[in-house]
């Protein structure tokens, strides 16, 4: 019930030839790869005039040259990205980077920057969008922590339904998003409709500057707005997402996020020069434009409810991006090979699911308050941009393809910006909550590292890479735990038979004032009338653990032969999946206690439980699950 319940959310298996049906378009990537960089106009161009006000209003004017600057800065990332696609089509963008020029070192510190990043970017995007809902109907408020986990929850799903399903489930808001917001800056910029209409709430700008107009404010203003160009590098970490030609249509990605995300940032930046826009109570810069362009009317609360959604949507980003970058991390033996592994859908559901942990904690944790979260965006994916950007620095300089001297001064012109935004995120906004990413990443970078130890040590004591010697074959003896005579022991015995003619059977008896004696005998006398061929060892314990006992068993059987020991244990599979609650899991048990060992091999002898055909024999099983692991 359970199992099939989850294929329908899930979808059913995909085999490999049918993996293109997941993989993306162009125009799907958008939704899949970029919906992060999108959704950033509701709150970068905010966030430049924030920093800006503190000036006073006489400041409110930088905010298009402060834009400029940000936009060149993305026209910059939108080349150097189409380049690290070029270079590196097998994804991973600054980790693949730096792990091509740079080494090891810093190509883990770009992974763990990523990492955190791709946290935060799940946790905010949801965080933001439940808050604009929350903003819009109070009443909902006390329930914000629920409603993050919801939308968490759904789009995990589709994730693991597949990207594609994801992508094209949210490719109808993605579109209503960006052609909405295009228009309404038509309309601004051509004839505002409700330009002289009272805005609500109070202006927040104060009369006389807290601060000077200075070049550490504009750096600010800069480092702040930057935060519009998170998610740019998403779309390079997930080339290998897109149909073939991969390395083709995600360019093509790339070059159209860059260019709608340019024209909203520019034409946000021109109506709040010109209609003077400063931060107000309860209202965001982008609702004041969407106001005073097209009046507080039906098509401005489409809008709300539509950025509302693709806030919430935007942490796609993460999804599309981590599970791939993990993988690669995986196949470089720093993170678990579990990363590396598809699912039945074809995608790495393990990071899948390990960014919804992740994530769902951090929104646990701050109670879905975006300005909790804020302080820690953006340093994770900056430090990424500057070492991917430095990085093809050297990649140009080693490779010299035609005009390599031009793509290098570019690269290293952003690397430089870059690394500015950078240090200037760490210093304003260290005590404001960024000393959190300083420890993470330096955290992340040492877990790499005791992973990646821990499997070279591993790789040499298997002998990985060098031919060993001829296997020997031992004998082995079965040794199987019974509770009576029944055809479950029928059933176990038949199994161990099938491995070796060495079966014992044991049956572990707890003493108790003499009473355990009759139900001693009884057995034996059970047992010499069925004579399945198999002796029976009964064991007395006067302690409640059935496998204390059965471990010395196995303890005195190898003193006494050197043989290959398994322990075969009868196991019943219910009907029902609740009905397992009624059973005592012996085997369980006994591989907790025994899974340490090398000398033993714990397997079970599962036998189906038909109430119906209970009266019937039932028919041999000829196969048995076998390994050390299989009961853990």
């Amino acid at each position: 019930m359970v199992a099939s319940g989850w294929r329908f959310l899930v979808g059913r298996p995909l085999r490999a030839r049918e993996v293109s049906r997941e993989q993306i378009t162009p125009v799907e990537g958008l939704p899949a790869l970029s919906l992060d960089a999108l959704t950033s106009v509701a709150y970068g161009p905010e966030a430049i005039i924030v920093v800006l006000a503190a000036a006073g209003a006489a400041a409110l004017h930088l905010v298009l040259p402060v834009t400029i600057a940000i936009v060149a800065l993305l026209a910059v990332l939108v080349f150097s990205y189409r380049q690290v696609i070029d270079a590196y089509p097998g994804g991973g963008g600054a980790y693949a980077v730096c792990r091509a020029n740079f080494g090891p070192r810093v190509s883990l510190l770009a992974a763990a920057a990523l990492v955190v990043d791709y946290t935060l970017t799940v946790a905010v995007s949801i965080a933001a969008g439940v808050g604009a809902l929350t903003s819009a109907f109070p009443g909902l408020s006390p329930a914000t922590v629920p409603i993050c986990l919801g939308f968490l929850a759904v789009i995990t799903v589709l994730n693991l339904r597949g990207l594609g399903d994801a992508a094209r489930a949210f490719v109808l808001p993605t579109m209503v998003f960006v052609v909405g917001l295009l228009a309404i800056i038509a309309v601004g910029l051509i004839h505002p409709l409700a330009l002289h209409a009272p805005q609500p709430g109070r202006s927040l700008l104060a009369t006389h500057g807290l601060e000077a107009v200075s070049v550490l404010l504009v750096l600010k203003a800069f480092s702040a707005g930057c935060s519009a160009l998170t998610g740019v590098e998403a779309i390079a970490n997930g080339v290998p997402l897109f149909k073939q030609p991969r390395a083709v249509r995600a360019k093509q990605t790339e070059l159209l996020l860059g260019g709608i995300l340019g024209t909203m940032l520019a034409g946000l930046a021109v109506l709040a020069r010109r209609w003077q826009i400063g931060p107000r109570s309860g209202q965001t810069v982008l609702s004041q434009v969407m106001g005073l362009a097209i009046g507080r009317h039906w098509a401005y609360y489409v809008m709300s409810l539509t950025i509302t959604l693709v806030l919430a949507l935007a942490a796609n980003t993460s999804f599309g991006g981590l599970p791939v970058l993990a993988s690669l991390l995986a196949r470089d033996n720093y993170l678990p090979r579990l990363f590396s592994l598809r699912d039945d859908r074809q995608v790495f559901a393990v990071g899948i699911w390990a960014l919804a942990i992740l994530s769902g904690a951090l929104l646990v944790a701050v109670g879905g308050n975006t300005l909790a979260l804020i302080p820690l965006y953006a340093i994770g994916v900056f430090t990424g941009f500057t070492l991917s950007q430095a990085g093809l620095v050297i990649h140009w300089s080693r490779t010299r393809p035609p005009r390599w001297r031009h793509r290098a001064i570019v690269n290293g012109i952003g690397a430089a910006v870059t690394a500015v935004a950078t240090m200037v995120f760490l210093v304003t906004k260290f005590t404001a909550g960024a000393w959190v990413v300083v420890l993470a990443i330096p955290a992340l970078i040492g877990l790499f590292v005791r992973i990646h130890v821990y499997y070279d040590r591993s790789q040499r004591a298997l002998g990985v890479g060098r031919v060993p010697g001829k296997p020997h074959a031992r004998r082995t003896m079965v040794v199987v735990p019974v509770t009576g005579v029944s055809r479950l022991t029928q059933h176990a015995i038949a199994e161990a038979l099938s491995i070796s003619q060495r079966v014992v059977a044991v049956h572990v008896v707890v003493e108790d004032a003499g009473q355990s004696a009759g139900r001693d005998r009884e057995l034996q006398q059970q047992w010499a009338r069925w004579n399945p061929g198999v002796p029976l060892r009964v064991l007395h314990t006067e302690f409640a653990s059935v496998t204390r006992p059965i471990v010395a068993f196995i303890d005195e059987l190898h003193e006494r032969h050197d043989d290959q020991i398994v322990v075969l244990v009868p196991v019943v599979r219910p009907d029902r999946l609740r009905d397992n609650l009624l059973y005592n899991h012996l085997d369980l048990v006994l591989a907790a206690a025994l899974g340490t060992r090398t000398d033993v091999v714990v397997a079970r002898a599962p036998m189906s439980l038909h109430l119906e055909d209970a009266a019937r024999t039932s028919r041999p099983v000829n196969r048995y699950q076998l390994g050390k692991d299989e009961l853990g």
